[in-house]
């Protein structure tokens, strides 16, 4: 049965539906895959837990700053971001996210959420409370070590962040994120080819680089003249990945896509 939290927002109870589906989880084994071996009897553990399905439409708050953190979200379907706003109203973006990424397991041990989540386009996450997952991360050695690692690597995707917006000029940050986008999505399958979905509007895009919008509409124009990108319909092209990779000063050692 489906309930309304808020306009256009559904959950779906797991006990009355059974929602989640082996597959959904698959973008979160493989990248945990790399790094941690877990058996099946920790990745049905994992399933087994007391999740809810929730759909949220475009743009939809997935968690709001200064809210109690009650449960834990995995990304199943849909884009992403979380956010910071100042006094002024304008906002930094800091960090997307694509299926298989958890989106906030910091909330297993902070009371307060310290950043507002938000959909991209339309959205499908599972949540868990996080009492839950805590006691299955107290229990299993696996699981534990995978979230541990989860966290490390958002921390270090963070940090080249900082990097990006404070020492990179327009252009190099535009390319750096569009690379990074990229290669993430490849090592979690959801990428063939050159062209990977890409759902970030130019103002988005903005700000999560610290630039205009007329600063980057010019920087992404100039991009696609010199035949290292194309955008259209919500996809990315890479034309060019060695150069794009260049202008970016790219390296996606800090990704750890082999920790």
């Amino acid at each position: 049965m489906a309930t309304i939290d808020e306009p256009g927002i559904q959950t779906f109870a797991r006990r009355s539906e059974p929602l989640i589906e082996p597959s959904f989880f698959e973008p979160l084994f493989k990248r945990w895959k790399r790094r941690v071996a877990l058996s099946e009897n920790d990745k049905a553990a994992l399933r087994s837990l007391p999740w809810t399905v929730k759909r949220y439409p475009r743009e939809a708050y997935l968690a709001r700053e200064g809210e109690p953190t009650k449960i834990c979200m995995v990304l199943l379907e849909g884009f992403a971001l979380r956010q910071k706003l100042v006094s002024d109203g304008s906002r930094q973006i800091i960090s997307f996210h694509i299926p298989g990424d958890f989106l906030d397991i910091q909330n297993c041990m902070l009371e307060v959420a310290d950043h507002n989540v938000q959909s991209l386009g339309r959205s499908v996450v599972a949540a868990v409370p996080k009492e839950a997952l805590g006691a299955l991360m107290a229990e299993n050695a696996g699981i534990r070590r995978a979230i541990w690692l989860d966290s490390l690597i958002d921390s270090a995707i963070f940090r080249e962040w900082v990097v990006n917006v404070g020492r990179r000029d327009a252009r190099g940050r535009i390319a750096h994120l569009l690379c990074e986008l990229a290669a993430r999505l490849r090592a979690a399958g959801l990428c063939s080819g050159p062209t990977c979905d890409f759902p970030m509007t130019q103002e988005q895009i903005a700000d999560a680089t610290g630039l205009t919008a007329v600063h980057t509409n010019r920087t992404l124009q100039s991009l696609r003249k010199d035949g290292l990108i194309s955008l259209s319909l919500n996809k990315l092209t890479i034309l060019d990945w060695d150069k794009l990779a260049e202008e970016g000063d790219f390296n996606e050692r800090y990704l750890h896509h082999s920790a």
